[in-house]
């Protein structure tokens, strides 16, 4: 149940995770203060839902953590009207988020029981190998990955529209780095990760050797 505490507990999370480590965009501060978390999350996990944690949904699969999540938006700058895709959207918690800002998302799960977990939360996602993204919906002009990942498939690489940006933690040797900005023609990252974050990995995007930073 959302109740007036759960409205508060969101302002206590966008006041001290998310201001205190530079989130300071209006339109991402208000999006995560009044998008409830509850609902993408398990019964048992509810009343950690505005912890700093990136909650586990199911067996390698998690929900990325709120401060995570803010970072890279905000360094995304999504607008009104744009074409995002979320891959590995999970429970539907970033999709709700970027519906918050405006863009008109595509959710792309592979998971029936975490499609079904998003569209109890009122989010409708798309069924699909994670890979292999979303392409009936593209261009995209950004395409978020929830979940860190090591490399992007040459498949979803190409539904990027011109000027598009990825936004994901990239792992190399185990470390995390977050990444907003466009792919170079063969698929690579044009540019350098813009802080260390951890985040857990997204299954299925491995090859680590494809990022050379």
């Amino acid at each position: 149940m959302i109740t007036i505490a759960s409205a508060a507990q969101r302002q206590t999370m966008v006041d001290t995770q998310l201001k205190t480590v530079g989130v300071t965009d209006a339109a991402v501060l208000a999006a995560f203060a009044t998008t409830p978390r509850e609902p993408f999350l398990p019964t048992g996990l509810a009343g950690l839902a505005h912890a700093d944690a990136a909650h586990r949904l199911a067996p390698s699969r998690h929900l990325l953590a709120p401060l995570t999540l803010a970072l890279l938006l905000q360094r995304a700058a999504v607008q009104p009207g744009q074409r995002v895709l979320v891959v590995g959207s999970a429970s539907g918690y970033s999709a709700a988020i970027l519906a918050a800002l405006g863009a008109a998302v595509t959710a792309l799960e592979s998971d029936a029981a975490l499609i079904a977990m998003a569209n109890a939360a009122g989010i409708a996602s798309e069924s699909g190998p994670l890979a292999e993204g979303w392409a009936a919906g593209a261009p995209y002009d950004l395409i978020l990955f929830e979940g860190a990942i090591a490399a992007v498939p040459p498949a979803i690489a190409a539904q990027l529209a011109p000027g598009g940006a990825i936004a994901a933690v990239l792992r190399q040797a185990g470390v995390g780095r977050a990444y907003v900005g466009p792919l170079t023609a063969g698929g690579l990252p044009a540019g350098l990760p813009f802080i260390e974050m951890a985040a857990p990995d997204l299954p299925g995007f491995a090859q680590a050797h494809a990022f050379a930073f």
